[in-house]
């Protein structure tokens, strides 16, 4: 384990409290390696005689308020265990004793985590055409979760939910000239029509599909980085989904997956009408959550950046992010503007 790892997880720590959770000795050293790709929190991989787990931690430096939260992550899913979302086992949960920060263990569910390529697996148009039906009846699930009698009746105020999404990330736009004009200008026009908003519902708040472990036959085996996670309108996931699922003629976006503009998955219109026809949801309004979904991500991408060149990503680096975030707030002005 190098000293940049040591650093970060205090295996003299760590390496007793698994042993203990765990109940074999054999943990007490283990081995850890950065999972990439993680643009947020940092997950690592420990492995000892004994298996593997999967941690998951906050990056190093200055974090912005309400991000980061390894309680909200840990919460949401022991409570979705009993449920029909698929997410891991939480093993340790720690606020801070353990590594010096926030963290938490959970089981190391195998399987195969879609970035830019597809596994020779899942490589065919009747497999992709499954991933694509997991996604969006995952999605589904997760918005039909009983969130109040699963004990997450207190995991966020969907009460003008969509008013205060858009102050939030509108707040880290600052008044200065850091980001395009175009995304100014987003966020304004985005304030004259925030919609009334629909039924409240647990929302994963980054739903995509390299945050889903896939089974060898396309079907979901773990939903995965839950801390953006809350109450409010679902509408919201579904846009995210949409920005990030790309078809055959788009613009690649730097951070996310490019595979499913391959023949086989679904068009972006197909996912919409499967999502409406499972769940009930009027999709009238869906432009406005596509140009808010724009506007989130550039500001995501614009959170990345500054987290990488503040050496906070444990060495990672996802290129310039400029061009991306340009785009983004084009796009969405062209979705909401009249």
């Amino acid at each position: 384990m190098n000293t940049g790892i040591r650093d970060l997880l205090a295996p003299d720590r760590l390496g007793p409290a698994l042993a203990d959770a765990l109940g074999d000795p054999a943990w007490t050293t283990f081995n850890a390696q950065l999972i990439t790709g993680g643009k947020s929190n940092l997950t690592f991989r420990l492995t000892s005689s004994a298996g593997s787990v999967v941690l998951r931690r906050p990056p190093t430096g200055a974090l912005v308020a309400t991000a980061h939260d390894m309680s909200r992550e840990t919460r949401v899913q022991v409570a979705l265990a009993e449920t029909a979302v698929p997410v891991p086992d939480i093993l340790i949960a720690d606020d801070g004793d353990l590594i010096g920060v926030p963290c938490y263990v959970m089981g190391d569910v195998r399987g195969h985590v879609v970035r830019d390529r597809l596994p020779v697996v899942l490589d065919g148009p009747d497999t992709r055409r499954r991933v694509g039906t997991t996604l969006i009846d995952t999605l589904a699930a997760i918005h039909r979760v009983p969130f109040a009698k699963v004990g997450l009746a207190g995991h966020g105020r969907p009460e003008g939910f969509l008013t205060r999404q858009l102050r939030r990330w509108s707040g880290q736009l600052g008044d200065g000239s850091a980001h395009p004009v175009t995304l100014h200008r987003l966020a304004l026009e985005l304030g004259k029509r925030v919609p009334a908003g629909g039924e409240a519902a647990l929302l994963h708040g980054d739903y995509r599909l390299d945050n889903v472990v896939l089974a060898d036959d396309g079907t979901g085996a773990a939903v995965l980085d839950w801390e953006m996670s809350t109450l409010g309108d679902p509408l919201t996931d579904l846009a995210l989904l949409l920005l990030y699922w790309r078809e055959p003629g788009d613009r690649p976006l730097g951070l996310t997956p490019d595979v499913t503009h391959l023949p086989g998955f679904h068009t972006r219109a197909e996912l919409v009408s499967r999502y409406a026809a499972i769940t009930g949801t009027d999709v009238g309004e869906l432009r406005w959550y596509e140009a808010f979904a724009h506007f989130k991500f550039a500001m995501i991408a614009a959170g990345i950046a500054n987290r990488v060149a503040a050496g906070a990503m444990a060495g990672q680096d996802f290129g310039d992010l400029t061009a991306d975030i340009a785009y983004l707030a084009e796009a969405g002005l062209e979705r909401v503007s009249p």
